[in-house]
Parts: C-alpha cells; structure tokens; sequence
C-alpha cells in the first residue's frame, strides 16, 4: 500500500467516524497530552582538517500534540484515531546541524529555522487484536522509532499486533517508508550511511518499496520470553531475529535480567547496495540491588558484511537498534568488532532527592577490520542525570543532562569527539 492509498483511507475512515461521534467511549476514553521539550545539542569534534566541521549542534523548543482517541463500536469493529503533531524551532545560530535536529540542505550547508511533522493513525480492534494503518511508531528488534533527539523518527505503513493467543503476541506490518527525526516527509527506504534528503544518496538505480515485518513474542513462563522477528527492507536486505530475556526477582530488594539477541543479515532482492553479510550476538545481564543497579553487555560482529559499507546494516535516518547492548553514538558495530560494556546506576529516592537518578557507563570496542587490513579500536563514556519534579504544582517537569565522550584508534574517517545533550521536558495532560 502506497502512501496515497493511505491517506485514502484516513480520510474515508474521518468521514465515518464523524457519523459515529455519538459512541461515547470515542471521546470519554480519548487521551491528549501537549508535550513541550527544549533540546539542546553540542558536539565538539577532534577534527584535524581545518577545511571541515570543528563542532556543531542545535538548540530548539519543540511542542507536540498527541491526541489518542477512544473507540466507537461499528459493528464487532472499535474504531478510533490517533494524531501526533510535531513542531521544532531552532533558537540557536545555524551551525551546521548534520547530526540530525533539523532539515538539513547538504548544498547550500544550512539547517532549517523550523521542522513540523503531522501523522495520524487509524486503528481498528476486534478482542485482543489491532490493527492500525497510518503512521506507526514500531517497538521491535527489526525496526524501531527513534526518540533520541528533539523530533520522533516515525514510519508509514500498516501495523497488527494481536495478543488474542494466551501468553503470545503476534506483530505483522508492511511500512511504507520512514519520516526520520530530522525530515518532514515520508521517504523510501536507504542503508546509511547514505542520507535521505541529498542527491548523493542515490548510488543506485532504485530504493526500497517498503519493510515487511512478521514476529512473535512468547512468554514461555513468568520469568522466561522468547521471540523471533523477521523483517524484509525489500531490494536492500532481510533481517532474522532470534531472542531470549529471562527476568528473576530473587527477594525484596534484588533482580537480576539475562538478555541474549542474535541477528542474521543478508541481501534481499535485488540488493541494491550490493552484498551484505553480517551476523550479530549481544549478551547483557542487569543487577538491581535496592537504589542500585549494575548492568554489564558483551557483543561481537561476524560475517564478511559486503561491498557497501562494513556495518550492521541500518536505515538511513540512522533508524537505532535498542536490541544491540551496545549500542550508542559509537555504535560498536563495525566488522569483526567485538565490544563490552559497563554501567551504573543510582536512584537518589533514599537520600532525600526523590526523582534524581545518575547513569555512569563505559562502552569498549576492538579487533574492527578497516579497509586497508588494519585493526581499529573506539570507546565511549557516558554520564547521564535525569531528575523529574515527583509533586508540587510543576510535578512531571523533567530534566536531562547527556555527556557523551567518544575515541577512535586507528578507524578511517572517523574522529574523537564530545558531546552534551541537555533537554528540559513537560507534559500538559486534559
């Protein structure tokens, strides 16, 4: 289904629903919430051509309508409609944001004062089962949202999830394309590193019609899940997902969660961006004691990864990948890479600072086979504070401070930098 098919059927289903605005639970169960975020962005690159970027970033206000509608019975059917509207402007200088804020022309090598993104979902369910067709912002292992920045990277497509079959849940979808967090239109899909909006984008004849998603999420008992997820970005590659968590609460004061993925990549079709072979595991297990918790990840990349570009393969817009365990700016996710990685964290509730919790973690990656046969290494360090007001009349007011410190050895093209994040955030509830 094209993207003017969708929007068809979006306006038909409007029209029907507004012949149905008397069903009370349309409106007495619907959700609106106006979300204000300012964001702010500042890397500063180790970058020893003068001709290039010394730093760059962004800083914006954006607010954000996300109404949820109830449902209106037609028939067995419930039916209702979700709309997110997006808008961002830029209260900084334009410093070159190519990191994603805002449109970003690669000629003229300006941002744009301002980005708006308007999405709407129409969502049909029978018993445990959903159907949405419209904009969709999937949580899976082979396609995932991204809320990393100041505007959400989002899809078009049609999505169901059903939970009808005891203690399964069953996800199938075709998207459409991809409305990435720094563009405001739907476009086809690429594999980055190429970016959407630039003529240079475009290294083949053709891109993607759409992502094909199949998967299952099992609860084999209370404490142990298994799924498989399969996803097809047709004409570039395919993805097969095999997971498995296991979460135990040992007493009142400690659990502890195991977590191992694994990913297959190959081609898919006409394999536009030529042979891809690539394979990864990720393991991690987390530790809560009380106010603390300890989290340690361990991850390796295999295959011989192909004639384009020697990553895990990922969609342009640098759509993320949650399911890695390591997984960050560095990304850890070159060829042959193997990386570990080490976090804390501390919930200040118990010494009198209710809402403040503090992330320290170090990300450690070696054995990345360049181009030219040598072997390169990166790290990353991370301190992440986050504080959100527990009562009082600015309760839900939420801030959060990133500092992001990256190093490469010995890894072409790439350079060390470091990076602040700072993003203040309310929520207006009616």
């Amino acid at each position: 289904m094209r993207r003017q098919s969708l929007w068809i059927a979006m306006c038909t289903a409007t029209a029907v629903l507004g012949t149905t605005a008397t069903h009370a639970g349309f409106v007495d169960d619907s959700q609106v919430q106006l979300k204000l975020r300012n964001f702010y962005l500042d890397r500063q690159i180790d970058q020893p051509d003068p001709t290039k970027p010394q730093d760059f970033g962004s800083w914006s206000q954006a607010v954000t309508l996300d109404a949820k509608s109830g449902y209106a019975d037609i028939g067995p059917v419930k039916v209702g409609i979700d709309v997110l509207a997006q808008y961002a402007l830029r209260l900084s200088g334009d410093r070159g944001d190519n990191d994603f804020i805002m449109p970003y022309n690669y000629q003229t090598h300006e941002q744009a004062r301002d980005n708006f993104k308007l999405g709407a979902t129409l969502k049909a369910k029978v018993s445990q089962t959903e159907l949405r067709v419209g904009e969709i912002l999937p949580m899976t292992p082979v396609v995932h949202f991204d809320p990393s920045r100041q505007l959400l990277t989002t899809f078009e497509g049609v999505w169901l999830e059903s939970k009808d079959l005891k203690n399964t849940k069953i996800t199938l979808g075709y998207l459409d394309g991809v409305n990435a967090r720094y563009e405001n239109q739907v476009q086809d899909f690429k594999l980055w590193p190429n970016e959407l909006a630039t003529e240079k984008s475009q290294v083949k004849s053709g891109d993607s019609d759409g992502m094909y998603v199949a998967g299952i999420d099992y609860q084999v008992t209370p404490e142990f899940a298994a799924s498989y997820f399969y996803g097809d970005v047709t004409n570039i590659y395919r993805q097969n997902y095999l997971g498995f968590t296991y979460n135990k609460k040992l007493d009142e004061h400690n659990k502890v969660t195991a977590q191992v993925r694994y990913f297959d990549n190959q081609q898919s079709g006409d394999a536009l961006y030529g042979e891809i072979d690539n394979q990864a595991l990720s393991l991690k297990g987390i530790w809560a004691h009380g106010n603390h918790t300890i989290d340690a990840g361990y991850q390796q990349m295999f295959g011989e990864n192909g004639n384009h570009a020697a990553f895990f393969p990922t969609l342009s817009g640098w759509v993320p990948q949650p399911y890695l365990a390591n997984w960050s700016v560095a990304s850890f996710i070159r060829k042959d890479e193997k990386s570990w990685s080490l976090g804390y964290t501390y919930d200040f509730k118990d010494v009198g600072v209710s809402g403040l919790t503090a992330t320290v973690r170090h990300y450690d990656g070696w054995n990345i086979q360049n181009s030219n046969g040598t072997r390169g290494k990166e790290d990353e360090n991370n301190l992440i504070v986050n504080y959100v007001m527990p009562e009082g009349k600015l309760k839900g007011l939420g801030f959060q401070w990133m500092l992001i410190d990256v190093n490469y050895h010995n890894v072409p093209g790439f350079v060390d930098l470091i990076e602040n994040r700072i993003a203040t955030t309310y929520t207006f509830k009616f």
